[in-house]
């Protein structure tokens, strides 16, 4: 234990060094498509295909060469916010890992067990005591279905406990089942060995060295990263993450993550099915996914990608809301791909300020409808109370006496105003939904909001939480004295649709 604490001072001395004498917070270079063999026709295109076949798709950056070559974010999404990757978490989780591993920190074939002892099972399983590091990085721990709920359901926060407490079928490295909570258990490693959480050990390693400033990775109740799903980064620095690891573990010529490990993560470590056509049957590495065509990605739920194309010196970061994944993978392969040529390609100015032109314009959709209504005046201000619902929602009303209406939401986190663009999405902060992404408490998060009259009687305000995939489209329709209180989501896990509530006057 002294030799593993001495391993990590040093580690961590040589990389705050490392950081003082090389340059912080730079953005990635950019070049043209052209210039870097790739035809600014062609990846029009794929922006044009990805807006119409897929529901939502909130941001991309194609980066050739180790130049951004395209880049662009559907208002209300914005270059500057973070946006939670989810599964794509997994990933960094993984290079956690990596470098506990190269700092001698831990082995990938240490037991599972031997870092919580004092949480262990009186009687464990033989399959549980089997159980390594490596299984958990390679999704195959032994279990016959998704270890996560039961942690989320652990009424007194010990996911950990709850985990060496599942039964384990199988004999753990044999059996492939994508299983969250064996990436939150590779995330309580890592705080374990080098007691820090996941996000303050990859700080000075990782973040800081790629010029990483905004990172937010949500944590559990028993206070550690979330290492399943809970990282919010740019779309940049998803792109920068993917560059390192096309890079084989360097960055800007210094050696931050090991090559090997690179090597070992990315490669398929196991089997995940047998359909040649699946894009989730080519294969897991170290919490990696293999690609059908070329490469690996960071893959997450609702189609937030950074996929890896070695063959082609290509990294694709991507965000979105949508529940296509397979559609919006498909348009990567058969519009992006025959873009790409091996050599550079004579500039095409009109191609390119077509393509830039596009890139400057995307705009997630706003509510249609009219402006005003000729029940407005009778309904502004109303204020409408309703009885218990699962949403928690106490009461709502509507100030429609200024330009831009105002919905003010109350519930059991307090009182939300927002403000509703006409015709137009306006952004602003929020606590409404706080936990909408799955994080745990989070103070606030960036909304923006438009609104239209879809009949005389019916409000409808659109409700784009912007660190997140998801739209709630919120419709009121007033009714005598009462407010009939619709509300759908783009995307959900379970349905998309929750029941109407009615509140009175």
């Amino acid at each position: 234990m002294f030799m593993k604490h001495l391993a990590l001072l040093l580690a961590s001395l040589f990389v705050n060094l490392s950081q003082a004498c090389s340059g912080q917070g730079s953005a990635l270079p950019r070049s043209t498509p052209e210039a870097e063999g790739i035809d600014s026709a062609g990846v029009l295109s794929f922006v044009e295909t990805l807006e119409n076949k897929i529901d939502a798709v909130h941001s991309i950056m194609l980066v050739r060469h180790g130049k951004v070559v395209a880049e662009g974010w559907w208002y209300p999404y914005a270059a500057g916010d973070i946006h939670i990757t989810y599964s794509a978490t997994k990933s960094f989780t993984s290079t956690a890992i990596g470098f506990a591993a190269q700092e001698g920190l831990l082995s990938v074939h240490d037991k599972v067990l031997s870092f919580f002892p004092d949480l262990a099972p009186k009687e464990p399983s033989a399959q549980m005591k089997a159980m390594r590091i490596r299984d958990l990085l390679i999704m195959s721990t032994g279990h016959q279905s998704n270890t996560m709920d039961l942690l989320r359901a652990r009424k007194d926060g010990q996911w950990r406990r709850a985990f060496l407490e599942t039964d384990v079928e199988h004999k753990p490295g044999t059996h492939f089942l994508y299983n969250s909570g064996a990436s939150y258990m590779l995330s309580a490693i890592v705080q374990k060995v080098s007691g820090k959480t996941i996000q303050e050990y990859l700080q000075p390693r990782l973040f800081e060295p790629l010029g990483m400033e905004k990172v937010l990775w949500g944590l559990s109740p028993e206070g550690i990263g979330l290492g399943d799903g809970g990282l919010s980064i740019k779309t940049e620095d998803l792109a920068k993450f993917g560059l390192l690891y096309l890079q084989k573990g360097l960055w800007n010529g210094r050696r931050l993550l090991s090559e090997q490990w690179v090597e070992e993560a990315t490669s398929r470590q196991t089997s995940t099915g047998s359909d040649p056509d699946s894009h989730w049957d080519q294969g897991y590495g170290y919490q990696f996914w293999r690609n059908k065509v070329d490469g690996y990605r960071a893959d997450g739920a609702q189609g937030q990608f950074c996929f890896v194309l070695p063959k082609h010196d290509i990294v694709l970061a991507m965000t979105s809301g949508t529940a296509d994944l397979k559609g919006e993978m498909d348009i990567v392969w058969e519009r992006l791909l025959p873009a790409v040529h091996d050599t550079s390609l004579p500039e095409n100015p009109s191609a390119r300020e077509k393509l830039a032109a596009k890139l400057r314009s995307l705009l997630l959709p706003v509510q249609r409808g009219a402006p005003s209504s000729p029940q407005m005046t009778e309904v502004s201000r109303t204020l409408y109370a309703f009885t218990n619902n699962e949403q928690g929602i106490e009461t709502v009303a509507v100030d429609f006496s200024t330009p831009r209406p105002v919905l003010t939401i109350r519930d059991a986190d307090g009182t939300h105003a927002i403000t509703c663009g006409l015709g137009q999405w306006v952004r602003q902060h929020t606590d409404f939904q706080k936990r909408i992404s799955m994080l745990w408490d989070e103070p606030g998060q960036g909304l923006a909001a438009c609104g239209a009259w879809t009949d005389d009687n019916t409000f409808k305000a659109k409700l784009c939480f912007d660190e997140t995939p998801y739209t709630i489209t919120a419709t009121l329709k007033f009714e005598d004295d009462k407010l009939l209180l619709d509300m759908e989501q783009n995307v959900r896990w379970g349905p998309t649709k929750h029941p109407q509530i009615i509140g009175k006057r």
